[in-house]
């Protein structure tokens, strides 16, 4: 679920191409296998729609001319050559082009249009604060824990700074079935260590990789999240399976630590912290998806219920659930000279959806 405006920027987007919104620069791509919005402040993912989901999403009166079956396909060459004047009927990505036409206009009363994988603030703060939503990266700490911080009072932003900082788009790997990128800081965001991010994105699923190395000559002990928010039909029904038993560390509790006692129903606010890394499956009664992960034995789940942050109102924030991938004071990462370590999380729809 996005804003409108960033709907309306993916409307006029045929192939890929770069644009600005809210003070940032995006990269957007609309292919036949679907959609993926990247801000380079932050090296952020915004949105992803699989090109089957767009079908599952379209309205079934649309005339078969400007809603294509899901595999009909238009030559992502031609799409990028088109003009910016064409008209959306010609040279749009299959499946993903019928779901921003059926969905543009239809915002709700929180002025998000529905339709992705993840959710986005549709008032977000203007630079250099960060977006809320996507995907952010958390790094070299994870929330206020300050692993890795070097200011001398350690009064670093909360998260880190990778997501408050610019990235360079280094490098796009196309293929027919999706897209690969790989993006870098265009400033060093700490003496001994080096970061980079990797998105690929097809027509079945999201990856997202944060890969932390050492370049330095001490260990730097480090912690680190993708702070994933991903959008629901409404928060208080959701279902999150595969952490019954786990023990975590429950942070509206002055960091208690209890066990999971069944599967997890999302039924007011919380903010925990799992020693899992198990596979999960989100429910919101409409979707199902599959959360995998690597290089992580903490899974972070929160929502504020409704003492929700400044730039998310009542009827935005129930629309999304964080479940994020992430290593914390649970398993912080000693990273030696000469080391690397790679985080990682992977979105997919779970086989029984």
């Amino acid at each position: 679920m996005i804003p409108r405006s960033l709907r309306e920027l993916l409307d006029a987007t045929h192939g890929q191409r770069q644009a600005e919104w809210q003070g940032r620069t995006l990269w957007l791509a609309r292919e036949p296998w679907g959609e993926l919005v990247v801000s380079l402040q932050g090296a952020q993912v915004l949105h992803f729609l699989t090109a089957p989901d767009a079908a599952r999403q379209a309205p079934t009166t649309q005339p078969p001319e400007a809603g294509r079956a899901t595999g009909a396909s238009t030559a992502p060459d031609a799409a990028r050559q088109a003009p910016a004047t064409q008209q959306p009927e010609t040279g749009q990505a299959a499946g993903a082009s019928t779901a921003s036409r059926s969905n543009a206009s239809e915002a709700d009363d929180s002025g998000l249009v529905p339709g992705g994988w993840l959710w986005v603030t549709p008032t977000p703060q203007q630079r250099p604060g960060a977006i809320r939503g996507g995907i952010p990266l958390c790094w070299p700490w994870f929330a206020d824990e300050h692993t890795a911080d070097e200011s001398p009072d350690r009064s670093g932003p909360m998260h880190g700074p990778a997501r408050l900082t610019d990235w360079h788009l280094d490098a796009v790997d196309e293929h027919e079935e999706g897209v690969e990128l790989h993006l870098s800081p265009t400033q060093r965001l700490h003496s001994q260590l080096l970061v980079r991010a990797v998105v690929q994105a097809n027509a079945k699923r999201l990856h997202v990789e944060l890969i932390s190395e050492h370049v330095g000559e001490t260990p730097v002990k480090l912690t680190a999240a993708l702070h994933s928010y991903l959008a629901v039909a409404d928060v208080q029904g959701c279902r999150l399976t595969g952490l019954a038993g786990a023990r975590y560390l429950d942070k509206r509790a002055d960091f208690a630590e209890r066990e999971q006692q069944g599967e997890l129903g999302i039924r007011g606010p919380l903010d925990r912290i799992y020693h899992s890394n198990r596979p999960l499956v989100l429910d919101d009664g409409e979707r199902q998806l599959t959360i995998a992960k690597q290089g992580s034995d903490s899974t972070v789940v929160w929502h504020p219920g409704d003492d929700l942050p400044a730039d998310t109102s009542a009827d935005a924030g129930r629309h999304f659930l964080c479940v994020e991938s992430a290593f914390t004071r649970l398993d912080p990462v000693w990273l030696v000279p000469g080391a690397q370590h790679l985080l990682g999380t992977t979105l997919s729809r779970a086989e029984s959806d």
